[in-house]
């Protein structure tokens, strides 16, 4: 319990700082909000009605005072509402969030189901051929640009063999190539740290006790070598489910895809800044979340750190 109420705490400041700082960096980008919503909804304006609009919306106020404003309905749970559509930000997030957690979650199927077997048979069969072809599609994987690979993707599987849709959402199929393009450019990296950890745990002394105990190598590879090889799999997966929530945002607009990513980016062009500030703190936390269930996940793997608890207690 010490341990989640010191990582909530860490949260809630990690969103103070998050939120000054993307306040901050938003007023000193160029464009005004102002003449862009008067434009918006394709009224003929003047300088002076212009002028009297930002005094309205508070955007002559000091960056402070509009800051502080900010907090106020934040700490309430109100993120404002959005320039583009005039609804509650939160409202327009959580309709789109579930498209982007759908990207996400499969992509990570397909990360898994091509990471975990090529990263165990190169690291069972190391140097040999099999390990040699596996590290060099990793290598390839690493290096080919997600958004390149699924312009191939609708150039192949859409275009000339007409077997998927190429852009939108309805049904499984369009879930499809944007999972796949995100899948296998997340498991060239898990490739190559599966390995790795299966190599240097499968030469721990723990191991070679397990063999001398007459262990079948089956059991001690599934029930001792694997589960302490996931150890620092689980800790770059926390780190990089930001990157893959970031890339589902080039994804989306290549797929046309309506999820936060494509909402978000429409934000950027029209200055909507409600939606920006509340799309990086909406991800934000989340990330710090899975971070923080992340480190919980340690004790369950890591009976080291059980023991290390329980001898300071």
């Amino acid at each position: 319990m010490k341990l989640l109420f010191k990582r909530v705490i860490e949260l809630v400041i990690f969103l103070f700082f998050l939120s000054f700082v993307s306040f901050v960096l938003m007023k000193l980008a160029p464009g005004d909000p102002a003449r862009y919503m008067l434009d918006v909804i394709d009224v003929q304006t003047t300088e002076d009605q212009i002028e009297e609009f930002r005094e309205e919306m508070g955007f002559n106020d000091p960056v402070y005072i509009q800051y502080l404003n900010w907090l106020k309905q934040f700490v309430q749970f109100d993120l404002g509402d959005s320039y583009m559509t005039k609804k509650p930000v939160f409202e327009e997030l959580w309709s789109r969030f579930p498209s982007t957690l759908g990207i996400t979650l499969s992509s990570l199927i397909v990360m898994t189901l091509i990471a975990v077997p090529i990263g165990t048979i190169s690291a069972l069969y190391k140097d040999k051929w099999i390990d040699h072809i596996s590290r060099a599609l990793s290598l390839i994987g690493a290096a080919v640009p997600s958004f390149w690979l699924g312009l191939l993707f609708i150039q192949f599987f859409s275009v000339k063999l007409g077997w998927l849709p190429s852009m939108g959402k309805g049904t499984f199929q369009h879930i499809l190539l944007p999972s796949i393009t995100l899948g296998i450019a997340m498991s060239a990296v898990y490739i190559r740290l599966l390995r790795s950890s299966l190599l240097e745990t499968l030469g721990q002394d723990f191991i070679r006790s397990a063999r001398a105990r007459g262990l079948s190598n089956s059991r001690i590879f599934i029930f001792h070598a694997f589960r302490y090889s996931l150890i620092p799999i689980i800790t770059i997966f926390g780190v990089s489910l930001g990157s893959l929530l970031g890339g589902t945002v080039v994804i989306e607009v290549l797929f046309a895809y309506p999820g936060i990513g494509k909402f978000v980016i429409e934000a950027i062009g029209k200055r909507d800044y409600p939606v920006i500030q509340g799309y990086i703190l909406f991800m934000g936390g989340f990330v710090i979340a899975i971070n923080i269930l992340v480190d919980l996940s340690y004790r369950y793997l890591n009976p080291e750190i059980r023991l290390k608890e329980a001898d300071r207690q």
